[in-house]
């Protein structure tokens, strides 16, 4: 079974890293409350395609990384970004994955870790729904 990845958006990161509740370290981040890691790359949630060209590259509602884009050859610049012909707007952030499974994590905390789920841990944690 895959794991859950999450988006992380870089205006809230830069939030929570400013009130102390997660850590940037190369590419780990770390959810201070909840001691819980993921594993982060550079990434985009493409929101829509702005010019009403149809959406050829089939990309919109969906989180890619910076590189994958790259190669696509997207040029992007803020919360926009050009690939061949169409236009997007663009959410720019990390998206992560847990570093090794939840029940890992369990086991790894002394006591439990008090949640049940990853999704619990970030809510309790960064507000994330």
């Amino acid at each position: 079974m895959a794991r859950n990845r999450v988006f992380f958006p870089q205006a809230a990161l830069d939030e929570w890293v400013a009130a102390d509740r997660v850590d940037v370290h190369g590419d780990e981040l770390t959810i201070k409350g909840g001691h819980r890691s993921y594993r982060a790359v550079e990434a985009l949630r493409i929101v829509r395609e702005v010019t009403g060209t149809p959406d050829s590259n089939e990309i919109v509602g969906t989180v890619k990384s910076r590189a994958f884009l790259a190669e696509l050859g997207a040029e992007i610049l803020g919360g926009s970004m050009i690939l061949g012909d169409n236009a997007y707007d663009v959410v720019p952030g990390f998206v992560g994955a847990p570093a090794g499974s939840f029940e890992d994590h369990l086991r790894s905390r002394p006591g439990g870790s008090g949640f049940s789920s990853d999704e619990d841990l970030l809510t309790l944690h960064l507000g994330a729904r």
